[in-house]
């Protein structure tokens, strides 16, 4: 997604560590009109995969996630991080690392959200060493649905993520591949 690549060029920082910054558009500030246009794209390359709903991780993922699961006609479900006196009982949890906040999370979903007949689509802003995906493909295994797919706004494809996604036979769509944050400039997969 050219659009997209240029943002990245335009306004992403990259930081020490391998960590891409783009809280200016995406994961912050977030740029609206642009979100509506990767959320769009997933939705014509997921179209014919007859998803039932949309699943993302709170709080990052949940832009590009409602922008697809609009153009998708479906609802779209998030992932909690933290407990809530309204979310206790019922639940499919896993564990997920973060990576660039060097904590383990555990993400839940309410069981009365995802039904063995649903067909689910996983959007995440960010696929580095695929840990957020990893934790909703177990929430999907521990609620018997099926994935159609996993959809990425930026791959770090430098990093295991994709391999690991690759490994479970998930079809895995990226609008935005980066081969390298070295020098502190960023090369995309061509």
């Amino acid at each position: 997604m050219d659009l997209l690549k240029q943002r990245i060029l335009k306004d992403g920082t990259v930081l020490p560590g391998n960590v891409l910054k783009v809280d200016n558009f995406l994961n912050h500030q977030v740029d609206a009109q642009l979100m509506d246009q990767i959320g769009s794209e997933f939705a014509r390359l997921f179209k014919d995969e007859k998803v039932t709903k949309v699943v993302t991780v709170e709080s990052s993922g949940i832009a590009p996630a409602l922008t697809t699961a609009i153009h998708l006609g479906v609802p779209l479900i998030f992932a909690r991080k933290h407990k809530s006196l309204t979310l206790t009982d019922n639940l499919y949890t896993a564990s997920v690392y973060s990576y660039t906040k060097q904590v383990s999370n555990d993400i839940s979903v309410d069981k009365r959200f995802l039904k063995p007949d649903d067909r689910i689509l996983i959007i995440d802003d960010f696929l580095a060493n695929g840990q957020a995906v990893q934790g909703l493909l177990e929430i999907a295994k521990l609620a018997n649905v099926d994935v159609a797919g996993v959809g990425i706004v930026i791959e770090k494809s430098f990093q295991k993520g994709r391999t690991m996604i690759e490994k479970t036979g998930v079809r895995l769509e990226s609008l935005a591949r980066i081969a390298s944050l070295d020098n502190q400039q960023v090369t995309f997969v061509e």
